[in-house]
């Protein structure tokens, strides 16, 4: 937004940015997903409640953990192959609540 006034204060009111709420009160659900993918598994993490900064730093998290690749969007973390338990347990540890959901 571009204004000429000398007082303008820009403020984004339409912001899409939520408050990132505690790790011990999230509610994450982990589920393995081959859907869509040429037959490869992915493990998801979905429920994240916050910002795109605080996604990235949980995939990071997520990713090194594992030892494989993934991405975040869309308020998920995809992780590469079938990491459903070792991700519940990596959570757990940092103080998330998991749950496992689906097959």
């Amino acid at each position: 937004m571009y204004s000429t006034s000398d007082d303008f204060n820009y403020s984004s009111m339409g912001s899409a940015l939520q408050n990132a709420i505690p790790s011990n009160q999230q509610n994450l659900k982990v589920q393995l997903d081959k859907k869509s993918r040429g037959g490869k598994k992915v493990t998801l993490v979905t429920g994240f409640v916050g910002n795109d900064d605080d996604l990235k730093d949980l995939g990071k998290l997520l990713k090194s953990k594992c030892g494989v690749g993934g991405s975040t969007k869309d308020g998920e973390v995809m992780i590469q192959g079938d990491h459903v338990q070792k991700i519940i347990e990596i959570l757990a540890k940092e103080g998330y609540r998991a749950k496992r959901v689906g097959g």
